[in-house]
Parts: structure tokens; C-alpha cells; sequence
């Protein structure tokens, strides 16, 4: 039976976006899986969306970004949003591969969005093989 996979993405920088989702389905249509894409605002809206759809699907792949700035906004962002990911995977048992960058500037996003995609789906692949 195909597995089902949410991708929920933060839509807040576009172009970083458009690499992590692109080298994320690179990684999963190798598999021919069953895949859905929800696309956020921001990283902060990802839990609520996984929280909505527990049921409906067997893995979660969550893609992102976040940029440190001049205030503390940046650590209040990742901490909450990586808390209440982990919360939802390890209460609900169901995998979700974390694809969110925390950078300090656009260069280092940039660079990692090749490749954080794919990172991500693969994560979530090795769990459900070997979990």
C-alpha cells in the first residue's frame, strides 16, 4: 500500500521555497508515492496544518525558512514551530521530516535550499523503512 505524504511549506521567501519543495520531490518520486502540497504563509502555520491532517496522511515533510533578524522574533519562531513538530510526531507516531532552514543571513539560505529538500524526504524515508 502506497504511503501518503503531506508537504506543508512556508511560502514566506518564494524562491528558497520553490528549491526545498523541487529537491524534495526529487527524492519522493523516486518511490511513485502518494504526495499533497499545503502551502503557509509562514513557518509558525505549519503545526496548526499537520495538527488538521493527522488522519489524512502517513508522513509529513515540512519545508521552510527562517532568517535571524535585529529581535528575538527569530528564536520564537524556531523554538515554538520545532517544538510543536515534535510534539506532533511523537504523540501522533507518525513521522515528519523537518526541511526548515535557520539561517543568519540569505547567502546561507540560498545555499542550503539545494539541498535541505531532499534532506528532509529522505529522513522521513529512512523512518518509515526502518520504523
Amino acid at each position: 500500500m502506497k504511503k501518503k505524504f503531506l508537504i506543508v511549506s512556508s511560502n514566506y521567501y518564494k524562491d528558497i521555497t520553490k528549491n526545498l519543495i523541487a529537491g524534495c520531490l526529487k527524492k519522493l518520486n523516486k518511490s511513485e508515492r502518494n504526495i499533497a502540497i499545503i502551502k503557509v504563509p509562514g513557518t509558525f502555520e505549519i503545526p496548526v496544518v499537520i495538527s488538521k491532517n493527522l488522519r489524512r496522511f502517513d508522513a509529513f515533510i515540512v519545508l521552510g525558512c527562517v532568517i535571524k533578524g535585529q529581535t528575538p522574533h527569530f528564536d520564537f519562531i524556531c523554538n515554538s514551530t520545532f517544538n510543536s513538530l515534535l510534539n506532533l510526531s511523537t504523540q501522533s507516531k507518525k513521522p515528519i521530516g523537518n526541511g526548515i532552514i535557520t539561517a543568519l543571513n540569505m547567502s546561507q539560505a540560498k545555499k542550503r535550499s539545494n539541498l535541505k529538500g531532499q534532506e528532509a524526504a529522505n529522513a522521513v524515508l529512512e523512518v518509515i523503512k526502518n520504523g
